[in-house]
């Protein structure tokens, strides 16, 4: 396990907040997943400043994860590698978060309201359009 638990920024929080009336989920473990993986379909590597942890939004790797913590943990590390970044616990916090950030900025941007099904079919679809590609 690369990172223990992690703090949301306040403008994270605030921007779930948005995603969480928009969509009706009601978790934020379950908002930061999709987010995570719909970045981590994305073909560019994210940029940007690590973003503050100042929000009262924590939560450990388990709670983000679930049963499945190994696997987003192992599809992180491979994504790393892929983009030629390494995989260090240090690269794989900061890229984490990246990731999470840009998905979380993504789905909260404002337009047409996602459901929650519109929320996940965009995740599954950008997922099978990168699974595509790979072969």
């Amino acid at each position: 396990m690369f990172i223990k638990q992690f703090r949301l920024s306040q403008q994270e929080k605030d921007r779930l907040i948005r995603i969480k009336s928009r969509t009706g989920i009601q978790n934020w473990n379950v908002l930061c997943r999709w987010a995570f993986c719909w970045s981590l379909s994305q073909p560019t590597i994210p940029g940007g400043l690590v973003p503050a942890s100042d929000s009262n939004v924590e939560m450990t790797w388990q709670t983000f994860g679930g049963d499945c913590d190994e696997i987003y943990e192992a599809v992180l590390r491979q994504r790393c590698l892929r983009d030629g970044l390494g995989d260090s616990p240090e690269v794989l916090t900061k890229y984490f978060r990246l990731h999470l950030n840009r998905g979380i900025n993504y789905f909260s941007m404002p337009g047409e309201k996602k459901s929650k099904e519109k929320f996940l079919m965009e995740v599954i679809e950008r997922q099978d359009h990168a699974l595509e590609n790979e072969d």
